[in-house]
C-alpha cells in the first residue's frame, strides 16, 4: 500500500463517520511530515451549518495544530473533489498538495467544473493527484445516495 492509499484510507474512515450520522460521506485528512495532523468529515446537516465541510474542518484544525494559517508543507487527502468554497480555502491556506479520490462533475472545483486550485491568476497553485482509491470512495457515495432515494420513496409511499 502506498502512502497516498494509506492516507486516503484515513480520509475514507472520516467519510464513514459522516455516513454513520446520515451525512453525505465526505472525509478528509491533512498530513505534514508523514503524519496526520488534522481530520474532518461532512457535518452540514448535523451542525445546520453550510460551512461544516470536511475540508474546512480539517484546515481549521491543522492551522490550530501548526499555529499558522499557512499550510505550505501539508498535503490534504479528500474523498470527493472540493467545491468552490473548499477549493478557495485550500488556496488561501497555501496547501502544497491535494489528493482526491473521486471527482465531482456537479460541483467540483479541482478540475471538473473549474480548477480553482491551479489558476495561474492566483498567487498560489496547488499540486493535485486524482483517482486514489477512486472506486472505493465512489461506491460509498453511490450507496449513500441510493439509500437516500429509497428512503424518500418510502416516505412518499406512506399513507
Amino acid at each position: 500500500m502506498t502512502d497516498d492509499e494509506k492516507f486516503m484510507k484515513a480520509a475514507q474512515k472520516q467519510a464513514k463517520k459522516a455516513y454513520a450520522i446520515d451525512e453525505v460521506p465526505i472525509g478528509c485528512v491533512i498530513v505534514r511530515e508523514g503524519k496526520i495532523i488534522a481530520r474532518g468529515y461532512n457535518r452540514r446537516n448535523t451542525d445546520k451549518n453550510p460551512l461544516a465541510h470536511a475540508e474546512l474542518t480539517a484546515i481549521r484544525k491543522a492551522a490550530g495544530k501548526t499555529g499558522d494559517w499557512r499550510l505550505e508543507d501539508c498535503t490534504m487527502y479528500v474523498t470527493l473533489e472540493p467545491c468552490q468554497m473548499c477549493a478557495g480555502a485550500i488556496v488561501q491556506s497555501r496547501m502544497k498538495h491535494v489528493v482526491i479520490a473521486t471527482m465531482n462533475p456537479k460541483a467540483g472545483c479541482a478540475g471538473s467544473i473549474l480548477n480553482l486550485l491551479q489558476m495561474p491568476q492566483f498567487n498560489h497553485q496547488v499540486e493535485i493527484t486524482r483517482g486514489v482509491l477512486e472506486n472505493e470512495c465512489s461506491l460509498m457515495l453511490s450507496q449513500f445516495f441510493r439509500e437516500l432515494r429509497e428512503r424518500k420513496k418510502e416516505k412518499t409511499a406512506e399513507p
